[in-house]
């Protein structure tokens, strides 16, 4: 790839063909999955996480349902190591029903990774221990672990659920949970970033912003490769991750204002269409083809042109 100037006048240069971003990979949902889709940063942080010292990549068998959503998330990677599956997920928000989240996608998982017909055997079918993780960037809480179980929800306390399932979270901001930054670098350029992308948020427009994150670390040797191989997609679903992040904090203040009615979904669904609007506005500004830009906010070409001609 050709280097890119720094002058504001060859924006459009920096701009990755559409043909290049569509051979170099699928748009992902947040930059977190961008870099840990690379099985060499998964084992990082796995081995971060788990105190191992796994050398080979290949090692890590990926089973992430790609087409899996439920309640309008994905999970961000599933992954079986030694015969354990681990389920991790970033969040920017907090939010207790992950529990609940995981028990829907492991049961997916465990349908697709079981022969159905062994079930109807004599002989005990042996499943891959499964292992949820959440790495948590947000700014509402300032632990640097927790755990949530599914017992939580139930609206009848058990103090021997039947059905249990407990998710561990990990906050990887900067300053938190140390030792595991230490282990994995590629987490700890990460946290660098979003805490780049945040400081330059208070002083500039979210895209201006992201842009100006983005070329601090690549002059600063943070994350600086991937940077420069994937900075038009990151500056893109950078947008519209931080976008989505401010829009569910408004969403959950005006939840603890009005208290949970019926006519919570909606209001979802209005305030990501706005925002989706407006991601589309300033992605256009900065040469990205709509082709490109309907894949990140996945909606149709016809419907992007109706937005764009309002």
């Amino acid at each position: 790839m050709a280097k890119r100037k720094n002058n504001a006048g060859t924006v459009k240069k920096k701009q990755i063909t559409e043909k290049n971003l569509k051979a170099n990979r699928n748009y992902k949902d947040t930059v977190f999955r961008m870099l840990f889709s690379d099985r060499k940063n998964l084992l990082s942080l796995y081995n971060a996480v788990n105190g191992t010292s796994y050398k080979n990549p290949e090692e890590l068998e990926i089973v992430t349902l790609e087409n899996a959503i439920y309640m309008g998330m994905k999970n961000d990677l599933a992954f079986i190591i030694a015969t354990n599956l681990f389920l991790y997920e970033h969040q920017s928000t907090y939010n207790p029903n992950m529990p609940l989240r995981d028990l829907f996608y492991i049961s997916s998982e465990y349908q697709k990774l079981v022969d159905h017909k062994s079930l109807y055997s004599s002989v005990l079918q042996k499943i891959s221990a499964p292992n949820f993780i959440v790495f948590y960037n947000g700014t509402e809480k300032k632990e640097d672990r927790w755990e949530n179980a599914l017992s939580d929800a139930y609206e009848t306390p058990d103090k021997e659920p039947r059905l249990e399932l407990k998710v561990l979270t990990l906050n990887m901001n900067e300053g938190h949970n140390k030792e595991l930054m230490e282990q994995c670098q590629t987490l700890r350029e990460y946290a660098k970033y979003v805490a780049l992308v945040r400081k330059y948020k208070k002083e500039m427009k979210l895209d201006a912003a992201v842009k100006c994150a983005v070329d601090e670390c690549i002059q600063s040797g943070i994350l600086a490769e991937f940077l420069k191989k994937n900075r038009a997609e990151v500056i893109a679903v950078s947008i519209f991750e931080y976008d989505k992040e401010e829009e569910e904090k408004k969403l959950r203040k005006a939840e603890y204002e009005a208290g949970y009615d019926d006519g919570k979904k909606l209001g979802i669904t209005e305030g990501e269409i706005r925002k989706a609007k407006e991601t589309a506005i300033e992605l256009t500004k900065v040469g990205m083809a709509k082709s490109q830009i309907a894949a990140i906010l996945k909606v149709n070409e016809n419907m992007l042109r109706q937005w764009l001609e309002k």
